[in-house]
């Protein structure tokens, strides 16, 4: 476990508090008063690792303090039978000190050399005097108390109670808490957090894993430092290289698989059967428990199994295996009998509620016995389940039985058992070789992905490749192949992928065809090949039908539209647009997650941002209640861009920062790209210049490894934005003419335009910047959206002659009025009060400078209230300096606020950088205005500010 320890901190990573315990009972008993703690925790929690901290902290002092004298033991299951065994290791560093004519000692003595146990307080009195006199501070670590032989147990138990006036520190630690002593102050460690799961995976796998393999380790392992390990060291290339689903269970015959395997040793028959039923279903309730009970033995059989730790009572009155992992142990432990008399039970009670739970002639007509429509289809999908693990049946009828009671179940259920893509596997396991064994493995990876779950995807693709299969079947897979690839691989490889599905399917499933073309439009999009994407929709064209089904029709329209977008006729795009903006709400295609994403795309280039944001937010929820978490990174990536369209920058941050961690646990790399874009656009609108770069940098990098031409085009622009705010606009002027040789043209360069126009003023060369305005002017003209019209009308001033500049200026605020972004507008006004400036009209332009600098200093925008705040005193104004006005009370923005709650939860300022791609020097400058901003002066009080 010294592997797990925070070298840098001197602690273990997710167990601060409990060492901040352990660190001030062994100060309280340097200073003299002397004390106790009891650690609760399962195998491999971490409490050898927190009884080397406690060591290695009483062996530190100032100098002249007389160091402790540490003894420690640990109990052995071999040496359970053998009286004063663990006192035996305990004092082994100080035998000599037994060899005096002292009857305390020759008391130890005797016990040590004879293991007689006389019984009485004797013994233990004896301990608690030598411990007294030994001379300086003593630290006594008993570890695994549960396995020490009684006699120490009692001894060491008896001094804890009674160190309170002395320089002793008693630490013991028990994986049992059925066996566990009373009367001692307890420490119970809880599993660790997911923060510290992915530190602890962090330090033992110092080259990183893939994000989605990391994800599955820290399910996998449920807050285990053990586990963590295990798990890690398991690991094969086939696993880090996604070709091989990641690793469920810590391997067996490890120290932990041991561990549990261990507890179940000795248990009676009839508790091991219980044990094994509730392993067999992690969803079993009391009432089905309890009649499952009364088939065997009743109840109290289940006594042993508490005892022993195995089990622990719920407050239904249920019960419940003690730890998740022993749940994996527990069922792989029992023999093939037991575990199949254990589903067959199951099976008889999810499918009776006659009292028959025999499990003989369950028939599928059975009613559902809670008596509960509601739960009715679980429950019948859990009765299947059994039935197939127990083989209770023809293998063909059960795999049936699996996909009819899955069909059954509600779109928006997300049942933690028996997941889809198991149900399925499970059936096309049971299922002869040919068509439907294939169709049935394809639609588990898809579950699989949708589930946040890539590799398990690949590796039932895979299986598909050796069995026999038609068009149909193999379409759908290379439709998820080219899905796969379109999020996690090469986008021209992922439209290869998808163009080959589509024409797969077009023989036998029209509309997944055209969902596969649609993908591969998408696919071309992210690679800002805007050509391949006109020759797709060209292709989508020619397959309308009048009869096409309602979401065909709708895709089919948003690849029309924004292939007429592209080819820069706005005018013609509007009508199919429009019809997709307004269809998606329609009852047939309100559910659907993507159908909801295409009218938000279609609203944006309408520039309709309201409309945008209601429906890709709509989209994000549908997505969240269907469980399709794979699929969120893509949702957040088009709210992003409403926000951003209506300048919510707060919003932005907060939910790519979320997009960026759910792409990385889900293995989205693309999306990743992305997100780390939109986080380097955020930061350059704040003016941190070197969070800037470092995001932008690795948004670059992750795009050019997966051809992401439009994460690129929004990394490089948010540096050139970065540029302008910097006054580095020759600077600006080479980024934004690469922007405008990659990505969209119009999601893009409508955000470059202003820009360009912006810093070619300044520098002298405005052609490239005129033929770019009538980009934007075009399209904002036949969207009529005020936002987008105003900034076409501050370009337009920026060009203009001096004497009609103000006029243009005037009409562009006059618009932002009927808009929704005020950063734009602040952007205008600091603009149009420097001409004013310029113009010798101070006044007038005072009034404009301020309005921006009050919404700049609203933004966190630090480089532009700088410039406002030039601007006002260049107009004749005393100015405060920035910072010099108190701020306690004001809202953190997104991000400081983030910041903030790491640190409050006790990360240093490197894990807060790594966590949030930005650099350790950011982060101490934020946590200076964090403090400013909160009147707190230390970290502790951040904590206290922000439980």
């Amino acid at each position: 476990m010294s592997c797990l320890t925070d070298v840098r901190s001197n602690s273990v990573r997710g167990r601060e508090k409990e060492s901040d315990a352990l660190r001030a009972l062994v100060d309280r008993a340097r200073a003299g008063a002397g004390g106790c703690l009891l650690l609760l925790g399962g195998p491999g929690a971490g409490k050898t690792a927190l009884l080397d901290l406690a060591a290695a902290h009483a062996a530190t002092g100032a100098p002249g303090e007389p160091g402790f004298l540490v003894l420690r033991t640990q109990g052995v299951a071999g040496e359970t039978h053998l009286p004063y065994a663990g006192l035996h290791a305990l004092l082994g560093p100080i035998t000599d000190r037994l060899d005096t004519p002292a009857a305390d000692t020759r008391v130890l003595a005797e016990a040590l050399r004879t293991g007689a146990d006389a019984g009485g307080l004797a013994l233990p009195a004896a301990l608690l005097r030598l411990l007294r006199a030994a001379g300086r501070p003593v630290l006594v670590c008993a570890d695994d108390l549960q396995r020490l032989d009684a006699p120490s147990r009692e001894a060491f138990c008896f001094v804890a109670r009674r160190v309170g006036t002395i320089p002793v520190a008693v630490l013991l630690a028990c994986a049992e808490p059925g066996t566990a002593p009373d009367g001692l102050p307890t420490l119970p460690l809880a599993p660790l957090d997911e923060r510290a799961s992915r530190q602890v995976l962090d330090d033992l796998v110092p080259d990183g894993l893939p994000g989605d393999l990391r994800t599955a380790l820290v399910r996998a392992a449920r807050g285990n430092p053990l586990a963590l390990a295990e798990l890690a060291g398991a690991l094969t290339d086939e696993h880090r290289e996604g070709t091989a689903p990641p690793p469920q269970t810590p391997p067996r015959g490890g120290r932990l698989w041991r561990a549990y395997a261990d507890r179940l040793l000795g248990l009676p028959a009839d508790t091991a059967d219980l044990v094994t039923l509730i392993a067999a279903d992690p969803g079993i309730d009391a009432v089905t428990l309890t009649r499952a009970a009364e088939a065997r033995s009743g109840l109290a059989a289940l006594e042993a199994a508490e005892a022993a730790g195995v089990v622990v009572e719920l407050p239904d009155g249920g019960f419940d295996l003690a730890d998740p992992l022993l749940r994996h142990v527990a069922y792989a432990e029992a023999s093939l009998a037991r575990r199949r008399a254990a589903h067959r039970l199951l099976a008889g009670l999810l499918g009776d509620v006659s009292g028959d739970v025999s499990g003989e002639g369950a028939g599928e007509g059975a009613a559902d016995a809670s008596g509960d429509d509601s739960g009715g289809e679980r429950r019948r999908l859990r009765r299947a389940w059994h039935r197939a693990a127990a083989l209770d049946g023809p293998a063909g009828e059960l795999a049936e039985d699996l996909v009819r009671a899955l069909a059954e179940m509600p779109k928006a259920t997300t049942a933690a058992f028996p997941e889809p893509f198991r149900v399925l596997e499970r059936a096309a396991e049971l299922t002869g070789h040919g068509e439907t064994k294939a169709a049935r493995l394809a639609a588990a990876a898809q579950h699989a992905w949708r589930a946040g779950q890539p590799q398990r995807a690949r590796s039932l693709l895979a299986r598909i490749d050796t069995l026999t299969a038609g068009a149909e079947v193999r379409g759908r897979a290379e439709l998820l192949r080219g899905s796969l690839e379109l999020r996690a691989g090469k986008t021209d490889s992922a439209c290869d992928t998808l163009l080959a599905a589509a024409e797969r399917l077009l023989r036998t499933d029209r509309e997944q065809a055209v969902r596969a073309l649609v993908r591969a439009g998408e696919a071309s999009y992210l690679a800002g090949d805007n050509r391949r994407f006109l020759t797709i929709a060209r292709r989508a064209e020619t397959l309308r039908r009048p009869d096409d089904a309602h979401l065909t029709r709708m895709a089919l329209e948003y690849l029309g539209g924004m292939a007429a977008t592209f080819r820069g006729r706005h005018r013609e795009a509007t009508a199919s647009l429009r019809r997709v903006a307004t269809g998606v709400m329609a009852p047939s295609s309100a559910g659907s997650p993507s159908a909801l994403v295409w009218g938000g795309v279609a609203s944006l280039l309408l520039g309709n941002g309201a409309a945008a944001l209601t429906l890709t937010s709509r989209a994000v929820e549908v997505a969240r209640a269907h469980g399709a978490v794979a699929s969120m990174p893509q949702m957040l990536e088009i709210l992003i861009q409403a926000q951003q369209w209506m300048g919510r920058y707060d919003a932005v941050a907060a939910n790519a920062m979320d997009g960026l961690r759910l792409a990385q646990e889900t293995g989205r790399a693309v999306s990743g790209a992305q997100h780390l874009a939109w986080l380097a656009f955020t930061a350059a609108v704040e003016g941190d210049e070197e969070t800037c770069a470092l995001r932008a940098a690795r948004a670059v990098e992750l795009a050019a490894a997966h051809g992401v031409s439009v994460a690129e085009a929004l990394g490089t622009l948010a540096l050139a934005h970065l540029d302008v705010a910097a006054n580095r606009h020759a600077d600006a002027v080479n980024r934004l003419r690469v922007v405008a040789r990659t990505g969209d043209p119009l999601v893009v360069r409508v955000m470059a335009t202003p820009l360009l126009v912006e810093s070619t003023v300044r520098t002298g060369d405005v052609a490239q910047a005129r033929d770019a305005l009538v980009v934007l002017e075009r399209w904002a003209d036949s969207t009529r959206d005020p936002d987008r019209l105003a900034l076409a009308a501050r370009c337009h001033a920026l060009l203009a002659s001096p004497d009609e500049a103000g006029e243009r200026f005037a009409q562009a605020l006059e618009l932002h009025r009927q808009g929704s972004c005020a950063f734009e507008t602040a952007r205008t006004r600091l603009l149009y009060g420097g001409m004013l400036r310029r113009s010798r009209r101070p006044g007038a332009a005072r009034e404009h400078l301020h309005g921006a600098l009050e919404t700049f200093e609203r933004y966190g925008a630090r480089l532009w209230s700088a410039h406002a705040r030039a601007e006002l005193r260049a107009a004749g104004e005393s100015v405060r300096p920035s910072g010099s006005r108190s701020e306690a009370g004001r809202l953190l923005t997104a991000q400081q606020f983030q910041i903030a709650t790491l640190v409050a939860e006790g990360a240093t300022n490197r894990e807060v950088a790594a966590r949030l791609f930005i650099s350790p020097r950011t982060v101490e400058h934020h946590l200076r205005n964090i403090f400013a901003r909160l009147g707190v002066r230390s970290r502790v009080e951040l904590a206290r500010l922000l439980p």
